[in-house]
């Protein structure tokens, strides 16, 4: 391909696209393509697959074709739109109509009403999209959207990410047309620099720098990887990118290879992520096909090609040298460092590691220059960062903010708050690696500096809110359980200090621990993080040590007065019956799993609390709010 029929493509295909964006509707200084009448807009990401977006869209185009509206009305299979909790998302344009929580049922209406009599069904839109008016407000408009600045999710839930040409309309790959014929590689190594982008994969070390030390290195072959392993529980931010707009990632890593001097690239996901797995397989299919992947890239003397390979899973394969040792065919184990993979990586040769997120800022940055980036986010942390936002929280979904945001911006106005009423009491970022933040800093500018100094991290962007009735012994306790597992055993540290800490939360949990407990967790984590191979058993205290840093108390509670507040630690859980509120109606009873309740009809009932598992049952079918939790 030329870059002329580059160009060529881009023009052809924009008003097909551009419609779709809020801007333009707004605006209307685009029309849609010419061929269709409207453009109906499917969420095809894995959140909304799983909710049956793809029985939505079976129903739909069968609606279509049966009222003779097929060629009038295309229908785009998109990725991830962000608010996950309203799947299946159905958006209809140029009106920019947003459907949410869509059925087959709901699609015969649509289709008659608002597709082919133009009537909007107002009672299937999310409601934050309705006036008071009855007219339909902009998606911009909602508390949700308003202060995300999307950058890596432009095309997310905007283009069909199976569509090379829904891409090239959105100026892809003109960043690789640039760089090719206008800059050399230490032209592009300057702007990575002066952009200020750091790794979005959790250590947050400056890609620019990573990149010039690839460069420097000498050998005749180098490597480009992609680290689409993303592990962290919790945590769908990179595999949402691959789904909704792989080619952002090809684009970047060519451009990569360029500029270290590499012809062969490697992107490593997990295999439980098989959408993306087949949308990455099919652009990069079609990236060769086009000639942005293969020999003389745009008639260049540049070469570059990639390939997928599959994880089975490990946690620990996220990790830079364990992730390489998997590629090269042997068992996910790290490796020590120094030599770092920018001198021996992959197959000894240097390399350069970055993760998705990280690589879909590339391009961007290459169009808009290093100026507009570095503009974006706080002095130490530039840009934009993706949080997987997850747990108590209303809005669960996937959202993108400017570095520096607040936490209460996230939890209150775009998460929609704790649901139920309840108080928010934590956040967790980092995943495994990471802490928790406590209510008293959610006012804190979220970037990689300040949630270090708070005993967090930023990591690949997971955040789960936590609320009142979280237990944070036990929250640590989960996170110690996942590391275990998750220990490639190679190093002593982590794979027998990982399962000493867990023993001692059990032992807490289970109203046995001891104060002596508290100083040898604290002991043991120090030994840990100064002595284990890689990052998995380094942080793996993390969770514990900020958790025992603000919530001591509730340790304290466990230990001296054998209770958890939260009322989950099940061994200091008992259930009791207030006689004065049982009417006797035997419900209770007749619902336990065990058989530890009994007593008279109309008359008053025990609970046995030897029989007694503490499942709850009892309390959810209490219609008297007679059982009582303690």
């Amino acid at each position: 391909m030329t870059i002329q029929e580059l160009n060529q493509i881009q023009q052809e295909y924009a008003p097909l696209v551009e419609v779709r964006r809020e801007i333009a509707r707004q605006e209307e200084k685009v029309t849609p393509f010419q061929q269709y009448r409207k453009q109906v807009l499917v969420c095809g990401g894995t959140g909304c697959t799983s909710s049956g977006s793809k029985k939505v869209i079976e129903a739909l185009e069968k609606s279509l074709e049966a009222h003779g509206l097929s060629d009038e009305i295309k229908v785009v299979k998109t990725g991830c739109f962000g608010l996950c909790a309203l799947g299946p998302i159905m958006i209809v344009y140029p009106e920019g109509a947003f459907y949410s929580q869509m059925t087959p049922d709901h699609v015969e209406r649509i289709v008659v009403e608002h597709l082919l009599h133009d009537d909007v069904v107002t009672e299937y839109l999310y409601s934050e999209t309705v006036h008071e008016d009855g007219s339909i407000l902009s998606l911009n408009e909602t508390n949700f959207y308003k202060k995300q600045m999307r950058i890596v999710l432009r095309n997310c839930g905007v283009i069909d990410p199976e569509k090379i040409e829904e891409y090239i309309a959105t100026g892809g790959y003109q960043a690789l047309a640039k760089v090719l014929t206008t800059m050399s590689p230490d032209d592009v190594i300057t702007e990575m620099l002066e952009s200020g982008l750091r790794g979005r994969g959790g250590g947050g070390f400056p890609t620019g720098r990573k990149w010039a030390f690839a460069k420097a290195s000498e050998s005749e072959d180098k490597y480009v990887c992609c680290n689409a392993d993303e592990g962290d529980p919790g945590a769908f931010m990179d595999r949402s990118i691959l789904e909704g707009d792989p080619h952002s990632v090809i684009e970047a890593m060519a451009i990569a290879g360029y500029t270290i001097g590499a012809h062969q690239g490697y992107v490593y996901i997990r295999a439980e992520y098989p959408i993306a797995v087949e949308r990455l397989q099919i652009a990069i299919d079609q990236a060769r096909e086009k000639g942005l992947l293969g020999e003389h890239i745009f008639g260049t003397d540049f070469s570059f090609d990639l390939e997928i390979r599959l994880g089975a899973g490990a946690f620990v394969c996220g990790e830079e040298t364990a992730l390489m040792t998997s590629i090269e065919g042997h068992r996910g184990e790290p490796r020590p460092r120094p030599p770092f993979p920018a001198v021996k990586g992959l197959f000894g040769k240097p390399t350069v590691l970055n993760n998705v997120e990280t690589y879909a800022n590339v391009a961007q940055i290459i169009l808009k220059g290093a100026k507009w980036f570095s503009s974006i986010g706080t002095e130490r942390s530039k840009g934009t960062k993706v949080f997987a936002l997850g747990g108590k929280i209303h809005n669960v979904g996937l959202v993108e903010v400017p570095m520096g945001t607040t936490l209460r911006e996230i939890v209150e106005e775009i998460g929609g708050g704790v649901p139920n009423g309840k108080k928010f009491k934590a956040a967790q970022t980092g995943g495994p690696s990471g802490g928790c933040i406590p209510a008293e800093y959610i006012d804190t500018p979220i970037d990689y500096d300040n949630l270090l100094s708070i005993g967090s991290m930023m990591g690949s962007g997971g955040m789960i809110i936590l609320d009142e009735d979280t237990c944070m012994v036990d929250i640590s306790k989960f996170y110690l359980e996942f590391t275990v597992d998750e220990s490639c055993g190679k190093c002593t540290p982590c794979r027998i200090g990982t399962r000493q800490l867990l023993e001692y939360l059990d032992k807490i949990t289970k109203g046995k621990g001891t104060l002596e407990d508290l100083e040898k967790i604290k002991e043991l984590a120090n030994h840990m993080k100064t002595s284990s191979l890689c990052a998995l058993g380094q942080t793996a205290a993390n969770p514990v040590l900020s958790t025992m840093k603000y919530f001591m108390d509730e340790y304290r509670e466990h230990i001296v007065d054998r209770h958890c507040e939260a009322g989950v630690c099940k061994a200091m859980v008992f259930y009791e019956i207030d006689p004065s509120l049982c009417k006797g109606c035997t419900l209770c009873a007749r619902n336990c799993p065990v058989g530890a309740i009994s007593g008279e009809v109309r008359s008053a009932h025990v609970i046995d609390r030897e029989k007694c598992v503490k499942c709850g049952v009892c309390l959810d079918s209490c219609r008297f709010g007679a059982i009582i939790k303690h």
